[in-house]
C-alpha cells in the first residue's frame, strides 16, 4: 500500500484531483481517498485545513510515503513556498509536482512555468521531482489532461516503496493513530498507520504516550478483515483495555517508545527562517502526528552558548514542552514559528 499526500494553497485544486484518484473516506482536517481496484492499494490524503492549520499539512506528510504538491499555473503563493520548505525540512525524497488546473493556461505558459519551478525548487529535495500538468475538470477540452501520466509516476514510485515497506515488515510494530472512537458491540476502534513491523490480533502492545498496555480485538484494512497487517497498511483496529479519554491523534502502538517532556536536539534552521532562534522563543513542535509548544532554554553552537541559532545554522537545542510525548530515536522533529511568514523554521533530532 503507498500512502499519498496532496498539499498545496487551498484554491490549488487538491481536492477535487483527490477526488479523481480515489473514493472519499475519512473527513476531518484531512481527508482520505482510497483506490483500492488494483493489486497496489493507494490512500491520498488531502491536508485539507491547510494553509489555516499546521496541524493538517503536518499530519498528512507524516501519514504518508510520498507527495503531490498541487501549485496552478497562476504562480506561487506564501503557502506553496511553506510547502515547499517542510517537504525539504522533513526529506520528503518521493513526490511529484502537479500543475494543476491546466486547462486554464496555454502549453508555453505550462512549459515556461515548468522551467520557473525547477529554478525554485533547485537545492532542495523536489529538484528531481517529475513535474506534470494534469486538470480534474471533465467539460475542459483536454478533461483529465494528463492524471494517467501522473498515476504512471505514482505507480512508479509505489513499486519501490512497497518493497521498502516489506523490508520493514520484521521490525517492532509501530501504529500512529489520527481517528478514533467509539463502536457500540465493539468498542474503542482506532484508524492509522503501520509505521513499521507487522501487528496480528490478538497481539498485545502498548499506547504511548499514556504507557499502558492493550489488546488487539480486530484489523480491518480497506474494509476487509485480516489476521495481520505490515508495514504501510492503513487500519482499522478493534481495541481493548482502554477508554476513549486515553487516546489523542498522535499516540502510538508500540512496545519501546521514549516519553519525554523536555529535550536536547540537534537542529538545523531553514535558510529562510528570517529571525532566526532565540533563547526563550517558544516553537511549535511536531513529531509524528503529536504536538506541543517548546521554549527554548539554552543554545550551544560549536560548543559555545549562544543567544540566537540563525537561519541555515545547525546547533543543540535545550527544549521544554508542557506535555508528555512520545517519540522514538530515529524520529525527525519540525518545527514552526507563528512569528515567521513561513512558519516552518527548522527539523531536530534528540542527542
Amino acid at each position: 500500500m503507498t500512502n499519498i499526500a496532496i498539499i498545496g494553497d487551498e484554491q490549488s485544486g487538491r481536492t477535487s484531483l483527490g477526488s479523481k484518484l480515489g473514493k472519499k473516506g475519512t473527513d476531518s482536517d484531512i481527508t482520505l481517498f482510497n483506490d483500492d481496484r488494483h493489486e497496489q492499494k493507494y490512500v491520498y490524503v488531502d491536508a485539507k485545513s491547510y494553509p489555516k492549520s499546521m496541524k493538517s499539512i503536518v499530519a498528512a506528510l507524516n501519514l504518508s510515503d510520498m507527495a503531490i504538491l498541487c501549485v496552478t499555473p497562476n504562480g506561487l503563493t506564501p503557502a506553496v513556498g511553506e510547502c515547499i520548505i517542510a517537504l525539504d525540512l522533513l526529506q520528503f525524497k518521493r513526490g511529484v509536482i502537479a500543475i494543476t488546473k491546466s486547462d486554464t493556461s496555454y502549453a508555453m505558459e505550462i512549459d515556461a512555468f515548468k522551467e520557473k519551478l525547477k529554478k525554485i525548487t533547485a537545492g532542495t529535495v523536489l529538484e528531481n521531482w517529475e513535474i506534470i500538468a494534469v486538470n480534474a475538470n471533465k467539460d475542459a477540452p483536454n478533461a483529465f489532461e494528463g492524471i494517467d501520466e501522473l498515476k504512471e509516476e505514482i505507480h512508479k514510485h509505489g513499486v519501490e516503496i512497497e518493497k521498502e515497506h516489506r523490508a520493514k515488515d520484521e521490525l517492532p510494530p509501530r501504529v500512529v493513530v489520527d481517528h478514533f472512537f467509539n463502536v457500540t458491540g465493539i468498542g474503542i476502534v482506532i484508524l492509522g498507520k503501520v509505521l513499521q513491523g507487522t501487528v496480528h490480533t490478538h497481539d498485545k502492545i502498548g499506547l504511548y504516550p499514556t504507557d499502558k498496555k492493550i489488546d488487539i480485538r480486530s484489523i480491518q484494512t480497506h474494509d476487509v478483515d485480516v489476521k495481520a497487517a505490515g508495514t504501510g497498511s492503513r487500519v482499522g483496529m478493534g481495541l481493548k483495555g482502554l477508554l476513549e479519554r486515553e487516546l489523542d491523534r498522535g499516540c502510538l502502538l508500540s512496545n519501546d517508545e521514549i516519553i519525554a517532556e523536555e529535550y536536547e536536539m540537534e537542529c538545523t534552521l531553514s535558510k529562510f527562517a528570517k529571525g532566526g532562534v532565540k533563547l526563550d522563543d517558544v516553537l511549535h513542535m511536531f513529531v509524528g502526528l503529536q504536538s506541543d509548544p517548546v521554549r527554548v532554554k539554552k543554545i550551544t553552537v560549536g560548543g559555545a552558548e549562544k543567544e540566537v541559532l540563525n537561519a541555515g545554522e545547525t546547533g543543540i537545542l535545550k527544549l521544554v514542552g508542557s506535555k508528555r510525548v512520545a517519540y522514538s530515536k530515529d524520529d525527525l522533529f519540525l518545527f514552526a514559528s507563528l512569528e515567521e511568514n513561513q512558519r516552518f523554521t527548522a527539523t531536530g533530532k534528540v542527542v
